[in-house]
């Protein structure tokens, strides 16, 4: 199961993923228009999905992807990335094994770059797995 949620500034978008993507089972957090709302509120749903494996992966957007990858990386055990392109989306999974994308509405081939993300797995090499420790060590302890 995937997450997915934006705001209202992504909600297009969102639909449009679902639609595309019929060979993923996704799970819905909202928003349900594109009547204003605040981003943190569906980041963080997706995010907690993520975070207690709920969900396998998650993708969020917003108008920008920024303020909605932001909040979404304050929730434990989150690693969103912000991407912007295919090799982007790749990169994050193979070497800091993302488990949240999130995206701009305007995105160029937003398709491709979802289904890149939810199909690349993480190398699994030891120097990517030392550097995601480090950033667990972090969250856990604020001690580097």
């Amino acid at each position: 199961m995937i997450g997915i949620a934006s705001d209202h500034g992504g909600y297009e978008l969102k639909e449009k993923i679902k639609a595309e993507l019929k060979e993923f089972n996704f799970k819905d957090f909202g928003t349900t228009s594109t009547e204003s709302v605040d981003y943190p509120l569906y980041a963080f749903k997706v995010g907690e999905a993520v975070s207690k494996g709920e969900v396998k992966l998650g993708i969020v957007i917003c108008t920008t992807g920024i303020g909605i990858s932001i909040a979404c990386n304050k929730v434990k055990g989150v690693r969103c990335a912000k991407v912007a392109d295919i090799k982007e989306a790749e990169m994050s999974r193979l070497h800091n094994n993302a488990n949240v994308v999130a995206l701009n509405s305007k995105v160029a081939n937003p398709i491709e770059i979802v289904r890149t993300f939810l199909t690349t797995d993480f190398l699994n090499e030891e120097r990517h797995i030392r550097r995601i420790n480090q950033i667990k060590h972090y969250e856990e302890t604020n001690e580097y």
